[in-house]
Formats: structure tokens, sequence, C-alpha cells
């Protein structure tokens, strides 16, 4: 069993907490669920309502985009990742599903402890926006390698 002095140094390990006071994160680890999935399983589904973000304590979990052709993995996180905030923070549907690839443990962190503090440390809001724009270059940089590579295949 973990214990919340254990939940603490997770969160510490995350970039975007590392700044936070001790005492808020304390709090924030408190008030974090602690939750095993099994591989396979989903934390989520894309277009869900969401209530939460989730902190990767061990394990990987593959990030599933599903298209009327099926189901497409664009990315894999492992320990440490901090997944499913873009729904809590733009009060949007959830634009993937997320699955355990292995077995998963992770911290599920409800909306309001997110958004309470966020408003404590507005220096978090930046860090946040900072990694989202990060992961958006990134995902414009892989679209727009692959448009590339269709278009030479379609001209081969």
């Amino acid at each position: 069993m973990a214990t919340l002095t254990e939940d603490v140094e997770i969160l510490r390990r995350i970039p975007l907490f590392a700044g936070i006071d001790p005492a808020k994160l304390k709090l924030l680890a408190f008030a974090s669920e602690r939750i095993d999935y099994d591989e396979g399983q989903n934390l989520f589904r894309q277009g869900e309502v969401g209530d939460a973000a989730y902190v990767i304590v061990n394990g990987s979990a593959d990030i599933i985009v599903e298209t009327e052709d099926g189901e497409i993995p664009v990315a894999e996180f492992k320990d440490n990742a901090f997944i499913g905030e873009i729904a809590i923070l733009c009060d949007v549907p959830r634009t993937a599903t997320v699955r355990a690839k292995t077995k998963l443990e992770v911290l599920k962190i409800k909306k309001e402890h997110f958004l309470g503090l966020i408003r404590d440390f507005p220096e978090l809001g930046i860090e946040v926006m900072r990694e989202l724009a990060s992961r958006l270059s990134n995902t414009t940089a892989e679209l727009s390698q692959t448009r590339r590579d269709l278009e030479q295949l379609k001209s081969a």
C-alpha cells in the first residue's frame, strides 16, 4: 500500500508539479486516488466527459484515436507522464482513448483539485500551456511528415 509521502514524491517527479509548495502537493496527493488497471483496460474513452487527469506511476498506456476506419495508436506514455488534462482544462470531450498497454498504476487527480492548484499557482498554468504547445508542435510535425510521405507515394 502506497503512502502519502510516496504519492507526494511521485507528483514532485512530474515537471509540472516540481515547483509547487510541498504542502500543496501533499494536499493534492491526499485528494488523489491510486488506481490499478490491467493490460487492455481503458482509463477513459474518446468522447467522454473529462473529470480527471492522471499521473502514470508504473507501466505504460497507449493513446488511441478512434476513426471511422478503426483505432489508431498515436502515442505511448510511461512512468511519470501526466495525461488527460486537455479535457479538464478546455471543458471538451476526451480527444483520445487511453488504454493500459501493460499493467498500469496511476494517480487520478480530479478536475476540481487540479484547477484549484492552477488558481493557487498561476505558474503551473504556464507550464501546462508549454506542455500542451509542445505536444501540439510535435503532432503538427508528425502530420506534416505523414502528408509529405503520402504525397511522395501518390507521385511514385
